[in-house]
């Protein structure tokens, strides 16, 4: 990997935003332009802040917990399998609400797997230098750190559910978010990683889920009565 790759691959999102923004040509400066460039540059230190204190924060009731929902959440089989109870356990209207969640969780790995992690090249946090203690820690992905694909999946689930389920919404946005949480407090994502994975999940989460109840099946058309001669 040539030292520019190295460079872009390890910049904040933000940070790299901030300098696509200041290395375009403009014939004089423009306050707006420098105004998102300066809160670009902010936010990236932001964000490394925020990582830092998490990893410094002493919490040994809450490692194990947090690791366990990260492990949980890992190839969205905690989604899978709430989608599953609901299937089982739930009426028609539960288990169209499942079918609903998985289909979210369909379209979100591809948008999000198959073409915003390859786009941003974002590396995972060095939990070494962090101090990000040993006893919290999962096993790191090898895959980039930008967005956060367990809180996507996980918001997509939840919010594509919601549109046909709606009391089942706010448990499951609420877990999503402990499971976005969880991934920070394990060290293997900045928290714009998971912030912009959320936004991203819910969005998509929310427009599968309109889509499929707008969807709705043919309602079946009464039998035609015979008629006597």
């Amino acid at each position: 990997m040539e030292p520019h790759e190295v460079l872009a691959s390890t910049t904040p999102v933000e940070e790299r935003l901030a300098g696509h923004l200041a290395a375009a040509p403009r014939k004089a400066p423009i306050p707006p332009t420098n105004t998102a460039i300066a809160a670009l540059h902010e936010l990236g230190q932001v964000d490394r802040a925020v990582y830092r204190a998490v990893a410094e924060t002493t919490t040994p009731t809450l490692d194990r917990p947090f690791r366990g929902l990260s492990r949980a959440a890992d190839r969205s089989r905690l989604w899978m399998a709430i989608a599953a109870a609901m299937a089982a356990l739930g009426g028609h209207k539960v288990r169209r609400a499942a079918g609903a969640g998985l289909a979210g969780l369909a379209v979100d790995s591809a948008v999000v797997n198959l073409g915003l992690k390859l786009a941003a090249r974002r590396r995972r946090p060095d939990r070494d230098s962090a101090g990000v203690p040993a006893a919290r820690r999962v096993v790191q992905p090898h895959s980039t750190s930008f967005p956060s694909g367990h809180a996507a999946a996980g918001f997509a689930f939840a919010h594509a559910v919601a549109e046909t389920s709606p009391p089942a919404g706010a448990p499951l946005e609420l877990l999503a978010a402990l499971v976005g949480y969880s991934r920070i407090h394990t060290g293997v994502h900045y928290p714009g990683d998971v912030v912009v994975g959320s936004l991203i999940g819910a969005t998509i989460g929310q427009m599968v889920g309109w889509g499929l109840l707008r969807v709705r099946p043919a309602a079946p058309q009464p039998a035609a009565r015979r008629v006597r001669s």
